[in-house]
């Protein structure tokens, strides 16, 4: 076993089989998504801010220009009927350079160590989220996350929810931090449903579609690659 970030450790990959089993026994009941079955389809613009703090991920850093079209979906983990709180998801994409480039962000605390666990909301504007897993990048591991600026009492149901981002626009502050550190803002995001269905069959995946200039540590694909292989249909 190696306790080296940047390779596979044993947890890591043992972990990674248990999610995979996991994941499978609740595909059999839930297809085709065992979590996060049901979302919102949302599309928005980024509006990057200047500011001194670099993430050391050269798409944040340097973007392309200071205002970029994006396409989102919000949901709820387990799916479990609201008003009950759930683990609330958020991902975010941009159109990269070489293809999609996917954010995948869960409801979490934003202090330390509580960024790093799951937290259950009743709302989406009332969640703080953020990536639970640090990417590499050229100034070390960086987490990335999101805050409501508004409004704030945003419902999680998927249809009320469309229905209150057809006439609202959901606002969002990101921010990318060191695993222990400050949070430091660097785009706005903001976000309406303007679809004729309520949710997409898109699939994100931070693993395959990465933030240019960032990398994902070994033992982070280890953990994550087996379930999100469920999770995105590629295996049978």
């Amino acid at each position: 076993m190696t306790t080296d970030a940047g390779r596979p450790t044993v947890f890591a990959v043992v972990a990674g089989r248990v999610l995979a089993v996991a994941f499978r026994i609740l595909q059999r009941f839930r297809r085709p998504r065992p979590i996060h079955p049901h979302g919102v389809a949302l599309s928005g613009t980024v509006r990057y801010l200047t500011s001194p703090a670099r993430s050391g991920i050269a798409f944040l850093d340097h973007p392309a220009a200071a205002e970029l079209p994006v396409s989102a979906r919000v949901s709820r983990s387990l799916g479990v009927p609201a008003p009950l709180p759930d683990v609330i998801g958020l991902a975010i994409r941009w159109d990269g350079p070489s293809g999609p480039a996917d954010l995948a962000l869960a409801s979490t605390g934003f202090g330390v160590p509580s960024r790093f666990w799951l937290a259950a909301h009743r709302s989406p504007s009332r969640a703080r989220f953020t990536t639970l897993i640090p990417y590499r990048s050229d100034r070390g591991p960086v987490l990335l996350a999101a805050r409501t600026i508004g409004p704030r009492d945003l419902p999680s149901e998927p249809r009320a929810l469309a229905t209150a981002l057809t006439g609202t626009t959901w606002r969002l502050r990101l921010y990318h931090a060191s695993p222990t550190g400050h949070w430091h803002p660097f785009a706005i995001v903001e976000l309406r449903h303007s679809s004729t269905t309520v949710d997409t069959p898109d699939r994100f995946d931070p693993v395959r579609h990465q933030l240019p200039g960032s990398e994902t540590y070994n033992w982070a694909r280890r953990l994550r690659e087996p379930s999100y292989a469920r999770v995105q249909g590629k295996t049978s």
